[in-house]
């Protein structure tokens, strides 16, 4: 690639995505980069009456873009990290981690109300098993029904009835500019977030120097620290896309402190467990951790397949 050619962005092409990319694109072209925006149309998105489970998994809404990019139609995609599986293809690398916006989940609701006050039988949507076990943990009296589709389409089925609320990521709301007049941010050390949650990964061949040198420039680096963190627990653990699981890390005071649970699918066995490291070492206090659960059992919880441990 020539130092004038055109920077592509890979992207799914929904609302929420295209507004990820646009906030990577920003930068660049105050760095006097040419950019262009490429929207993907991934299988995941083909299939959004599907459970990701049955189809394949999170991978399904990357595989296309990443398949474009080590082909060199790409110079570098955007995801929500939670949606990227914890390996890489070979010859891709994780070059950036923009800084985090709000990771909570939240409760919007068609009235005003709180998650701990809602009726017993409230019908609540979310296709995520990990928001699915822990509401049915905290509450076994509400009902927990499968949505899909994007943020906004989520609300319309919420305002039409056919639920009383639906969890959603504060940061998705956020970046798409979204008020939700019944709004609840719920505890992130009671209601884990998901690995990655609220985190842009931005991915590039790992071989392509020109785009790891501008999109170094982006990353933060305490979002890094929590990002390696989130995503070696995740890789110990061998989770799937089905398990309900969950890792939320933080870097305050010089620490990096992480909270995790793995969870039953009904929510009736919780396993959590916490531990803090130097910043400078995510990836051991991820393995320690998803380590620390193995040992109290989180393989007869949920579906796992675990990595091997690291050598004493």
């Amino acid at each position: 690639m020539t130092a004038t050619a055109t920077f592509k962005i890979g992207t799914r092409g929904s609302p929420l995505a295209l507004v990820q990319a646009e906030a990577v694109a920003t930068p660049l072209r105050e760095q006097g980069v040419e950019v262009e925006i490429v929207p993907v149309r991934t299988e995941g998105d083909r299939r959004l009456d599907a459970r990701l489970a049955d189809v394949g998994g999170k991978g399904l809404f990357v595989r296309e873009i990443e398949q474009m990019l080590l082909a060199g139609a790409l110079d570098c995609a955007v995801h929500s990290l939670k949606d990227l599986p914890a390996n890489l293809p070979a010859g891709l690398a994780l070059a950036a981690f923009p800084e985090r916006a709000d990771p909570r989940d939240v409760l919007v609701a068609r009235e005003r109300t709180r998650f701990e006050d809602l009726r017993p039988g409230a019908v609540l949507g979310t296709s995520s098993p990990r928001r699915r076990a822990l509401t049915l943990a905290l509450r076994p009296d509400l009902v927990v029904e499968p949505i899909r589709g994007n943020v906004d389409t989520r609300l319309r089925r919420l305002e039409r009835g056919a639920f009383d609320g639906v969890l959603l990521a504060a940061a998705g709301l956020a970046r798409l500019g979204l008020t939700a007049p019944h709004a609840q941010p719920l505890d992130p050390e009671v209601f884990v977030p998901a690995v990655g949650q609220g985190v842009l990964a931005i991915e590039a061949r790992a071989d392509d120097r020109r785009a790891g040198a501008l999109l170094e420039r982006l990353d933060h680096a305490a979002t890094r620290a929590c990002a390696l963190a989130e995503r070696a627990y995740l890789r110990r653990l061998g989770a799937s896309c089905n398990s309900p699981m969950a890792a939320h890390a933080v870097v305050a005071a010089g620490t990096l402190r992480m909270t995790a649970l793995v969870a039953s699918e009904d929510g009736r066995k919780v396993l959590r467990g916490s531990a803090s490291a130097s910043p400078a070492a995510p990836e051991g206090l991820g393995r320690r951790l998803a380590e620390a659960l193995l040992e109290q059992g989180a393989a007869s919880v949920t579906a796992l397949r675990p990595e091997a441990p690291w050598p004493a």
